[in-house]
């Protein structure tokens, strides 16, 4: 009888959010341990490991490698290059159950010499470049490993690490690589896992040796002493580290920081006094095509004056040229703006998070990662040694069975050629153990010319020494720390600092934060004329021009001068409407002084913005007097008004039925306030009534029974109040007593002195 179940039987009740964390946290834990961090000990994540372990296999080593790295079965050994889609489906099949893509992605980055400081690789083919350009498919592409991927395998066949199954029982695969190479510093790791992320920048591989050599030395070494040594991180792409010895000292102390570093550049002098600035080195990890439309955009956007071109004349060495807008440029000031505008400068994180000998996630200092490291090699020494007595233990054990059989050949040969079972006869004649009798009758009739006594008791002599110095090496942690520390000497030879592998390329050399530079800085100051018309055209003409002579420009039909002063090509000009909206204006940007200009609305958005009240160069720390044609006014610092976008900023809010009337500069040494309205009532108080305020509507200067504001101006009272004087004279007319104007503020003031202008305009 068929069993028919509810399937609804098999389902069982849980809180939800039991459920979700507990799969949560499966599947955080795999992340963290199995996937994002870097193992302290070789400094590779699974999926690196197991590519390496599987090239190896694939008989991938690199020309010249080393006898003990070579898997047994020399014939096979070979140092051509085998494609990658090899290599990733061997690694996807057999150990690494993840899609092809990240596996061969993980492979590429491990070829390119400008994301690691010693390739693990040696790729052949398009494996991208610096630009960000992406490798060719995996089909086209081949590798091998490098010799410092056979120096981080180095002693797999020794015994010196456990090995367990893969995901599917077929095979084995290491937990980790025994070899010296300090892969975790010299090539940094990065990776984001739940809860918590990876970022080791790379460092110089004999500095590091040097530390290692130093903590063998003297293991309470100082966090100081090392500093000495490690300087600081050694990126593949150069640069400098500009950041304070105590701030790289702070970072690699607590495991956690960051490094600024900048491109390397210099001046190459043109002829004639033109130069250009040339990009040598870049931040790492910084593309070279994103950093050049950086550095374009900023062309092309005109927020760098003083920045003229740019072009990457880049081949297998990087050179990007910039090229100022003028030779009186500062070559520093064009670089410090674009250190702060670009990633010519970036900083680069340290976050020293690895997994220990225990698989367990842990931030850690320099001086604890290496401490860790050197304890890691220890162990693998003493492996290593282990492995080799037990294999010296088994070769002494076939020499004696040999010495016996050499010495008793013809009975041996008898026994052979008589006995139904020779080999129980001959361990029992000769006291021999199985394995020696076994190997006596396995060997072929050619080997008996190599039975001399002599020749067998000499490799038996040898491997006794050997043996006795290995018990030791195994016996004494001093002769392990001195074993050691000869390895390291000489795995340093190879990366020596005097060759140009292992030479240090990132400089390190301390500067102080790029300086904002100010707009006058970027911009060549020169003398100009400022005129603009009734109608609102605007022209800049070079140099300063005779004022008095603006008639008898060219103006369009119907239309003349209304403003002319003289300014810099560094100055801001202040354009300020009826409306209360001021705008601001770059000197520089106007139009030149050939035909008639250009409307000056079409340098600001200011439509039905009112009429234009004035325009003048702004003064930077002064202050200025705003008031309303309804007598409201204010004092506004000319830094609240500066606007940085077209669209100005609302500086004065005037009431219905105003407008925006004066805008007069305050002087320095000024004290008191004159105001006039248009029923010819003039009122004199003391500035400091006047509040400060950066938006608003003010307070009243004057009050009016009928009309408004007709002027407005500051003066120092004890100068007294000063005038022009109509007709053709020019002279000016200075009323030194002003005691009987001064009233409270607000008030409505009374007939002016005698000779007062006829037009209420001070």
């Amino acid at each position: 009888m068929t069993d028919f179940r509810d399937p609804f039987d098999a389902i069982k009740d849980h809180p939800f959010d039991d459920a979700l964390s507990q799969r949560y946290l499966v599947y955080a834990l795999s992340t963290i341990t199995a996937r994002s961090l870097p193992d302290l000990r070789d400094g590779l994540k699974p999926v690196h490991r197991r590519l390496l372990w599987a090239m190896r296999l694939l008989r991938m080593e690199p020309a010249g490698a080393s006898p003990d790295v070579l898997v047994a079965n020399p014939a096979r050994n070979t140092t051509s290059y085998k494609k990658c889609a090899r290599v990733v489906g061997d690694v996807i099949g057999k150990y690494h159950p993840h899609g092809d893509t990240s596996v061969y992605d993980a492979m590429v980055r491990l070829a390119q010499d400008f994301s690691l400081r010693t390739p693990l690789v040696d790729g052949q083919g398009n494996f991208g470049n610096i630009d960000g350009d992406n490798a060719a498919a995996m089909r086209y592409t081949e590798a091998r490993l490098t010799q410092a991927a056979a120096d981080l395998m180095a002693g797999l066949d020794e015994g010196t690490v456990d090995f367990r199954p893969t995901y599917n029982g077929e095979d084995e695969e290491p937990e980790v690589f025994p070899g010296l190479f300090p892969n975790l510093l010299a090539n940094g790791a990065s990776g984001i896992a739940v809860g918590m992320a990876t970022s080791i920048p790379p460092h110089n591989v004999a500095e590091l040796i040097d530390a290692a050599s130093l903590l063998i030395d003297n293991p309470d070494a100082e966090h100081a002493d090392l500093m000495q040594i490690v300087r600081g991180p050694d990126f593949p792409t150069g640069g400098v580290l500009v950041d304070n010895a105590a701030i790289i000292s702070e970072a690699y102390a607590t495991g956690r920081g960051s490094f600024r570093t900048r491109a390397r550049w210099h001046k190459e002098d043109g002829g004639r006094g033109t130069w250009v600035a040339v990009v040598t080195q870049i931040p790492f990890q910084v593309q070279k095509s994103k950093l050049i439309e950086q550095i374009a955009a900023l062309i092309n956007d005109k927020k760098l004056p003083i920045l003229a071109d740019v072009r990457d004349e880049s081949d297998a060495e990087i050179r990007i040229v910039i090229e100022p807008r003028a030779r009186t440029v500062d070559p520093d000031v064009l670089m410090d703006s674009l250190f702060r505008l670009t990633d010519l400068e970036n900083r680069f994180p340290l976050n020293l998070n690895v997994l220990d000998a225990t698989r367990t996630p842990r931030v850690l200092g320099l001086k604890t990662v290496l401490v860790e490291w050197l304890r890691h090699q220890i162990d693998v020494l003493v492996r290593r040694a282990r492995h080799r007595l037990d294999k010296i233990t088994a070769r002494m054990e076939l020499l004696d069975g040999y010495i016996i059989a050499y010495l008793n050949l013809d009975r041996v040969i008898e026994i052979i050629r008589t006995e139904d079972e020779p080999k129980l006869v001959m361990m029992e004649e000769f006291q021999l153990t199985d394995r020696q009798a076994e190997a006596i009758l396995n060997m072929r009739l050619r080997s008996l010319r190599k039975l001399e006594e002599m020749e067998l008791r000499r490799e038996h002599a040898e491997l006794l020494k050997e043996r006795d110095d290995l018990i030791k090496l195994v016996e004494s942690p001093t002769r392990q720390r001195t074993r050691l520390k000869k390895d390291l000497a000489d795995l340093r030879k190879r990366y020596s600092p005097d060759s140009d592998f292992g030479k240090r390329r990132t400089l390190v050399e301390e500067a102080g934060p790029a300086r904002e530079i100010p707009l006058e800085a970027m911009i060549e100051r020169e003398p100009i004329t400022v005129i603009l018309s009734e109608r609102g055209w605007i022209r800049a003409m070079s140099g300063h021009r005779d004022l008095a002579a603006a008639d008898t420009l060219k103006f369009k039909e119907g239309d003349g001068p209304k403003i002319a002063f003289h300014a810099q090509t560094t100055d801001k000009l202040l354009l300020a409407t009826s409306s209360g909206r001021i705008f601001t204006l770059g000197a520089d940007k106007l139009p030149g002084g050939r035909g008639f200009g250009d409307p000056v609305r079409s340098l600001v958005d200011m439509d039905d913005q009112g009429e234009i009240v004035t325009l003048f160069p702004a003064s930077m720390g002064g202050e200025l007097l705003l008031a309303a044609s309804d007598g409201r006014g204010f004092v506004a610092a000319v830094a609240d008004v500066i606007a940085e976008t077209r669209k100005g900023k609302q500086v004065v809010n005037v009431r219905a039925g105003a407008r925006l009337a004066i805008v007069r500069k305050i002087g320095a040494e000024a004290d008191s306030v004159a105001v006039v309205g248009e029923n010819r009532k003039l009122l004199v108080f003391p500035l400091v009534e006047m509040p400060r305020m950066a938006r608003g509507q003010g307070v009243q200067m004057q009050r009016y029974r009928d009309g408004g504001l007709s002027d407005a101006v500051t003066f120092r009272m004890s100068d007294g109040l000063s005038w022009t004087m109509g007709g053709g004279s020019g002279r000016t007319r200075t009323e030194a007593d002003m005691t009987p104007w001064r009233v409270a503020r607000g008030a409505a003031g009374r007939m002016p002195p005698v000779g007062f202008p006829r037009d209420n305009r001070f």
